[in-house]
């Protein structure tokens, strides 16, 4: 003991170590893994102020709020983890309201036995996503479930934003004659889980598309063009999302199989698996409705980002009574594209 010096603390073990009970007692121990591990890589001055909630300047507008959790399965796969995943999923679900992103909270559910190795990887991965979008987590919490009651991690992140009075994105706004564009090809998330838990192997692997999406966004707005609608496809993929518009706007549509951006490889892990890459999951994309008159220039807007190279009008709203989503098949025919039914994709957000 007296090699020890007064009042040491052994530092985490970030090799080696795992979470264990204490973590989550509320006393040295979680201490000391939010200062050597969450406060390290999320530090700023609103998570520095120390309290159970951060006190935030707000500009003027109106306030917007969205929570998501994460549970992904796989934690790690190609492209990304749950760490950018949380950071960059909620920052679009702000984003495509029309708002600007400020502000993130992140709760964390983490499971005994953990590796705190993974862990610091996850908490860098989320540090590196908030700074690249300048959009900072100023508060959070932690707890800790027995081994074998979780599954590693879960992460619910909660957003705020503003969004100046008139912007108005919704999704009931949708009118016959707009166009349908998708930011670019689609299925890439969901089909990179499945890729890497099913083990299929390509010559170019699936990644995954998750990225923060309001300076995509803003570049859509600066064009002029009069958007109606954004959404961000995530689960029950483009389908679903434009079943979600039709539905809110009282409109049918009809999209274009042969418009439809589709990557080779993810095009052929769908078909392996019998899956329909208008149903697959997507962390890096957007569905925009637009008047009928700004379409192209909003296409030219888009194809200048980076996050948007290729993106492609799919189709185009009509009156229906139904508010059917319909497609026209690259052999001619006609098909409803339905809402998604039971969990085609599980774990994957």
């Amino acid at each position: 003991m007296n090699g020890v010096r007064k009042g040491y603390v052994r530092p985490l073990d970030l090799c080696h170590g795992s979470v264990d009970m204490t973590h989550g007692s509320g006393g040295r121990a979680m201490a000391q893994l939010i200062e050597e591990l969450f406060a390290r890589h999320l530090g700023n001055r609103f998570l520095g102020q120390g309290n159970d909630g951060a006190v935030m300047p707000m500009p003027p507008g109106r306030l917007v709020m969205s929570t998501d959790g994460h549970v992904v399965s796989p934690l790690f796969f190609p492209g990304g983890d749950i760490g950018c995943l949380s950071i960059n999923g909620t920052i679009n679900d702000v984003a495509v309201l029309g708002a600007t992103p400020l502000y993130l909270a992140a709760g964390f559910i983490l499971e005994e036995g953990l590796p705190l190795a993974d862990l610091a990887r996850i908490v860098e991965s989320m540090a590196r996503a908030a700074s690249a979008a300048g959009v900072p987590v100023v508060t959070g919490d932690t707890k800790v479930v027995q081994r074998g009651a979780g599954d590693g991690v879960y992460i619910t992140t909660t957003g705020v934003g503003v969004v100046a009075d008139g912007d108005d994105f919704s999704g009931d706004r949708a009118r016959p004659g707009d166009q349908v564009i998708v930011s670019g090809s689609i299925g890439e998330h969901g089909m990179a889980i499945m890729a890497q838990r099913e083990s299929l192997g390509f010559t170019a692997p699936i990644v995954s598309d998750t990225a923060a999406l309001h300076g995509l966004i803003a570049a859509m707005r600066a064009s002029g063009a009069a958007i109606r609608a954004l959404r961000d496809p995530t689960r029950g993929g483009v389908a679903t999302t434009l079943n979600e518009i039709a539905r809110q706007s009282g409109v049918g549509m009809m999209l274009q199989e042969s418009a439809l951006p589709v990557q080779t490889e993810v095009a052929a892990a769908c078909e392996f698996l019998g899956l329909d890459p208008l149903y697959v999951a997507n962390e890096g994309k957007l569905l925009v409705i637009v008047a009928p008159e700004d379409a192209a220039r909003l296409l030219a807007a888009m194809r200048a980002h980076p996050l948007a190279r290729r993106a492609a009008l799919i189709g185009s709203v009509h009156a229906d009574d139904h508010h059917f989503v319909q497609m026209t098949t690259t052999f001619g025919g006609r098909r409803i594209v339905d809402w998604l039914t039971g969990e085609q994709l599980p774990r994957i957000c």
